[in-house]
């Protein structure tokens, strides 16, 4: 267990409702390092802010570089805020308040570039001959359903201000997985109508997030966890 875990869920396929009998159950966190860490020469930035293992995969993330990712509305840490109540395993109240304030970190163009850009992106290493390419069609298929799923999400946090996690009808996005591992362009009319129904919408999310509300939250954090003199 990583000490000063404030926040730690079932994160993936799992969440989602996507899980085969072969997948893993993957795990993600937020922690804080203790204040004084972040008095010295060296405090922990960049890779050394998150803590990565695998077999099964669980990462945690320092509450700065989480808060940090949170706002630049990266998809795969935003759901550690919208689990439903039995996916998470730890909540203290400093992670039940980062719940509280989740709205804090949103902001429309953020979500709409990093849920569609992200899916975008996936759609390109599909269609080339790198990563995706040499692996096994489950592999290809896993990614195709994924992509599917971050245009939905998307576009109802981005149109309602809500993640949904779990999928209404996880059919649909194992069939849509199996049609683009035996042709990946099969995913570009998926990719084109989740454009058309971003700008068919005006979001209710701001501009801009509140990053007074998220600051605060990080000072009570670190307040928390000062050491003693």
């Amino acid at each position: 267990m990583v000490p000063n875990l404030l926040l730690c869920g079932i994160v993936g396929s799992t969440a989602y409702g996507l899980a085969g009998t072969d997948s893993d159950v993957d795990r993600l966190g937020v922690y804080a390092a203790p204040t004084v860490a972040f008095h010295g020469l060296t405090p922990p930035t960049g890779r050394e802010a998150s803590i990565v293992r695998h077999d099964p995969d669980v990462t945690y993330h320092e509450a700065a570089k989480a808060a940090t990712l949170l706002l630049a509305g990266n998809p795969t840490v935003t759901e550690i805020l919208w689990l439903p109540d039995d996916l998470y395993e730890v909540r203290t109240p400093l992670g039940a308040e980062m719940i509280d304030i989740r709205a804090a970190f949103l902001s429309a163009n953020r979500v709409r570039d990093a849920y569609f850009g992200y899916a975008t992106a996936q759609l390109k290493r599909l269609l080339t001959t790198g990563q995706f390419q040499s692996k096994m069609r489950r592999r290809q298929a896993k990614h195709g359903r994924h992509l599917l799923r971050l245009l939905d999400q998307g576009f109802a946090l981005y149109a309602t201000g809500t993640l949904p996690i779990r999928v209404a009808d996880p059919q649909r996005y194992l069939d849509f997985g199996e049609a683009v591992a035996a042709d990946p362009e099969a995913a570009r009319p998926a990719l084109a109508a989740a454009e058309a129904r971003f700008d068919a919408v005006t979001s209710p999310l701001p501009a801009e997030p509140d990053r007074a509300t998220v600051e605060a939250w990080l000072h009570r954090v670190r307040r928390a966890f000062l050491e003693p003199a």
